[in-house]
């Protein structure tokens, strides 16, 4: 079969969407099928002929990311003359918007991913009153599509009970390959400035205000109070690092990271603090989890799904408990080792290669519907 993949947001951009989106491409390839991928064109861009490249501009307040700009005519023309079986649509910006149109009038079908909480960052950026503006703005795009695949069984429920139609549950996985307790590094560890047997926080993400930062920049101060010699290490990049390495000097920030880097110090961390309120499932979660730290998040997304509390780590319901959380498990590193080893076994059944199956039965299931829908009207 041949698939389409629309996304505004690919590596070496480096967010969830992107490596999600990347995944999914990979699988289906894996699995066979020839897979294009449709997304606006980066600096110093390198693409093979499987990718169509349209205009992009920045993304205000995350440099380095663009969004599509509008591109109808350009997939009318090109999927004229070599149509997809099916096409899948990540994002809903511009790009997405022209996708879901193109494909709709060329009778192609299409599904949608929710990859984005758009209604909950209208409030971390101030916009409280535009919530239900942005949610009402998804719902008549992903409702314009033949499906909406969302990560979890919570998700699918706000949706359903929001309005949205044809909303199907696609499970996330991690590679517990790239993500292990045995990538935890000595040296990496004493560049901290931190021994084996010493605590390291670590946060690893966007870092923006979407984010809910300041909760766990409160909950290390906590910590800190009771153990003086603990570190807090950054990994990843945003609009709030510097402010926040100007305001807590005492901090780590290690930038970006990629690939086996970032499983090494993910796996050098003996606590992950994950304080975000609006990700719409939060792979970085997963990530901690496989590489053997246990995690304090908040009970929904990924959290919810695989993170048992007093097992894995916390799953939390407000921030009080968070910061109590955190507290108490920085205190207990024998219990911090055993939840982390849990946590790593509870990984291993996530397998990125069963989410390939299930995505190719779904779009299959979607051609499927669509030719007999055709063979009915003829």
């Amino acid at each position: 079969m041949r698939f389409t993949i629309v996304t505004e947001t690919y590596p070496p951009e480096v967010n969830g969407v992107a490596l999600t989106v990347q995944g999914l491409e990979t699988g289906l390839r894996s699995r066979g099928h020839e897979v294009s991928v449709v997304r606006p064109r980066q600096d110093n861009d390198a693409a093979g002929a499987e990718a169509l490249l349209v205009r992009g501009a920045s993304l205000p307040r995350y440099p380095g990311l663009k969004f599509g700009l509008p591109a109808t005519r350009k997939l009318l023309r090109h999927w004229s003359q070599s149509p997809p079986d099916a096409v899948y649509v990540a994002t809903e910006g511009p790009l997405g918007w022209s996708a879901l149109r193109a494909a709709r009038k060329l009778g192609i079908p299409v599904a949608t991913g929710f990859h984005t909480r758009f209604d909950e960052y209208m409030r971390d950026y101030g916009a409280a009153f535009l919530q239900q503006t942005a949610l009402r703005w998804m719902r008549r795009f992903h409702n314009g599509a033949d499906a909406t695949l969302v990560p979890t069984r919570e998700l699918a429920e706000f949706l359903e009970q929001s309005g949205f139609h044809r909303v199907m549950r696609l499970a996330r996985a991690v590679d517990t390959t790239q993500f292990s307790p045995r990538k935890r590094d000595s040296t990496l560890r004493t560049a901290w400035g931190m021994s084996d047997d010493g605590l390291v926080a670590i946060y690893v993400g966007r870092i923006a205000a979407e984010k809910n930062l300041e909760l766990a920049v409160r909950s290390f101060r906590e910590i800190q109070a009771r153990h003086p010699t603990a570190r807090f290490v950054w990994v990843g990049d945003g609009p709030m690092r510097e402010k926040l390495a100007r305001e807590n000097p005492d901090f780590v920030f290690c930038g970006v990271q990629r690939g086996e880097a970032l499983a090494r110090h993910f796996a050098s961390g003996d606590l992950f603090l994950f304080p975000s309120h609006s990700e719409t499932f939060g792979n970085v979660t997963l990530e901690a989890m496989a590489s053997g730290v246990p995690t304090v998040a908040f009970n929904y997304g990924a959290a919810k799904e695989h993170l048992h509390d007093a097992v894995h780590g916390a799953a939390v319901e407000n921030d009080e408990d968070f910061i109590h959380a955190a507290v108490n498990l920085a205190g207990a590193p024998a219990l911090r080792r055993s939840m982390g080893l849990a946590a790593s076994d509870a990984m291993q059944s996530l397998r990125p290669e069963q989410v390939a199956a299930d995505f190719d039965d779904l779009l299959m299931e979607l051609v499927q519907r669509r030719s007999h829908a055709s063979a009915a009207a003829a």
